[in-house]
């Protein structure tokens, strides 16, 4: 499935796969994101698969929203990709 972005105010659901096939959509839908909004809330339920570049994409939104001083939230279980990503990030952090 390819990648559909639908916002209602500051929701914006995603849906599909967000890959590296696919991540310009993602990249160029959400460029700038914060210099016109102080908050955005992301859905991910329906992402049904995800890889290193899907990943990068949203830890570089992450980051945006962190350097500006605005408030990323992320919902959503998504797919087991990405879940199993950030169990593994926690572990190594908990590790450290």
């Amino acid at each position: 499935m390819d990648l559909q972005i639908t916002s209602y105010n500051n929701r914006f659901q995603i849906k599909g796969n967000l890959t590296k096939l696919n991540i310009k959509t993602f990249n160029a839908h959400f460029t700038n994101i914060f210099d016109k909004l102080d908050n955005i809330l992301l859905d991910i339920e329906s992402v049904e698969s995800i890889d290193r570049s899907g990943v990068m994409a949203l830890a570089k939104l992450h980051n945006e929203s962190i350097t500006k001083s605005k408030r990323l939230s992320i919902i959503g279980l998504g797919c087991k990709e990405l879940y199993e990503h950030f169990k593994s990030e926690e572990s190594n952090i908990v590790a450290a």
